[in-house]
């Protein structure tokens, strides 16, 4: 059996390496490796691509292996289990208690916020712009959450389109 997984490595020495562990150590067989170097995202992490061929008891081993080490599973088998969103907050957002908003959205099941950059303009309004990662279908349980949070606490949110 087959299967082809995409996951996300932060692009530094040894990354790689860790990635391909479980795969030896489960007794598996790497068919592909496609390492896109070139595609950084905002975090600075690549996607490799994996085929990996082995008995599928083996691959569902390697697979939970790779979510105990943390590595994030963006696609097994063409299938997309994460996305990406982007939101932007504008107002006094650290008067506002900024590691309540955050901690706040990460509370949410499957969601966990990846970046969270501030543009500060002295004691004028600040802009907060949000890269979350979340299961697939969780996007309007995010962007609820994340306009509850802002009514209270009076800062005007831009979602992605």
């Amino acid at each position: 059996m087959k299967i082809n997984l995409v996951l996300e490595l932060l692009d530094s020495p040894g990354q790689l390496v860790k990635a391909l562990e479980p795969i030896s150590v489960f007794g598996a067989n790497l068919v592909t490796v496609i390492h896109k170097r070139d595609y950084k995202n905002e975090n600075g992490n690549v996607p490799v691509q994996l085929t990996i061929e082995g008995e599928q008891e083996d691959l569902k081993k390697i697979v939970n292996r790779y979510e105990e080490l943390g590595f994030s599973i963006i696609e097994i088998d063409g299938v997309v289990l994460k996305e990406k969103i982007t939101t932007i907050l504008f107002g006094h957002i650290v008067d506002q208690d900024l590691r309540d908003t955050m901690d706040r959205i990460n509370e949410l099941e499957d969601v966990v916020i990846v970046a969270f950059d501030i543009k500060l303009n002295g004691e004028e309004k600040s802009t907060a712009l949000i890269n979350i990662e979340a299961g697939i279908g969780k996007k309007q349980v995010v962007f609820n959450r994340i306009a509850e949070i802002a009514e209270e606490k009076k800062l005007l949110v831009i979602n992605e389109v």
